[in-house]
């Protein structure tokens, strides 16, 4: 579900900041010894899911003087590291510049944009994916009322690049932000569509959307139109009896 894989992102200097923490592979850990052979002193978590945050541990093993910072969801935080509360708004200081914490949530709760004001250039972690849209668990913490909103806030930032943590760099944000807000109305409409046709299971409402869709997929193409459902009800514009969804009015 990574698609390449994870990208986490070193600054270097005298106080090296490591943004995510990837997955506790020795390759990785390795590398990073050769870049900064004390650690990092920091590692800035963007979310908790385990892609970004699972080798924590590992790194902290390794590099028992670092810090570990993230935006507080206790229930997803990793064990054996002693996390520190990013708060929006807060400035990070490193050796390349300061770094603005912005709560994004949607992807999850506690997901956070860091924001390199002077090159306008943001660490944008499961916000933004290049050639493909960011699925929002909605079963496990995401909500796509919040995601938008997100979207809205990174747009006003005017951001020139973004660094994601999956894929290559956004070169135009604003215009992969605009295409994201363009496909959720589209699948949004397919939802209320399926709604107003009298389909109100989500699995089956994806398998309608998703037609020919890998099964391993389908887990998360359920999510999606979940996630839809779920900004409906947000709305007072769905409700849900048992497991059947309905349109209201």
């Amino acid at each position: 579900m990574t698609g390449s894989g994870n990208w986490t992102y070193l600054l270097p200097g005298a106080r090296p900041v490591l943004v995510d923490a990837g997955v506790g592979r020795a390759e990785h850990l390795d590398a990073l010894a050769a870049q900064v052979p004390g650690g990092p002193d920091r590692v800035l978590v963007t979310h908790a899911h385990p892609d970004h945050a699972s080798g924590a541990p590992a790194l902290a093993r390794r590099f028992p003087a670092a810090r570990f910072l993230k935006w507080p969801w206790p229930e997803r935080d990793p064990a054996a590291v002693a996390w520190a509360a990013l708060a929006a708004g807060e400035v990070v200081e490193t050796d390349q510049g300061p770094l603005t914490v912005v709560h994004t949530p949607g992807h999850s709760p506690d997901h956070v944009v860091l924001w390199h004001r002077d090159s306008g250039t943001a660490f944008t972690g499961d916000l933004l994916v290049a050639g493909s849209t960011v699925v929002i668990p909605a079963s496990r913490g995401g909500r796509l009322s919040d995601y938008l909103r997100s979207l809205a806030t990174v747009a006003s930032l005017e951001l020139r690049r973004a660094l994601p943590a999956h894929g290559p760099p956004i070169e135009d944000p604003a215009a992969l932000i605009a295409s994201y807000v363009t496909h959720r109305q589209f699948r949004e409409r397919q939802v209320v569509d399926a709604l107003r046709a009298g389909v109100g299971d989500p699995a089956v409402i994806a398998a309608g959307l998703y037609d020919g869709l890998d099964p391993a997929l389908r887990p998360m193409a359920e999510e999606s139109v979940l996630a839809h459902l779920v900004k409906l009800a947000d709305e007072g514009r769905a409700v849900v009896d048992g497991d059947t969804w309905r349109l209201v009015g």
